[in-house]
């Protein structure tokens, strides 16, 4: 049998490389879900950029001029 270079073992007769650890876990589905969600269940209760918002005009009925007899 022919050696096997560092950083590979041998498995059923072939030689694969050795597994790497991983330096950060990946975010599964469900995490970006429930982050979405968050996102939405604060916009609903605090509301995005109200107090920036400009509050609505209130309309000023015209002087009508009075009837002449």
């Amino acid at each position: 049998m022919s050696k096997v270079p560092d950083g590979f073992h041998r498995v059923r007769g072939h030689i694969r490389r050795n597994p790497k650890p991983r330096s950060a876990k990946r975010m599964s589905g469900w995490m970006i879900a429930g982050l979405a969600a968050g996102v939405w269940l604060w916009g609903q209760v605090f509301g995005f950029g109200e107090a920036a918002s400009t509050p609505p005009a209130e309309p000023k009925p015209a002087v009508s001029s009075p009837a002449a007899r």
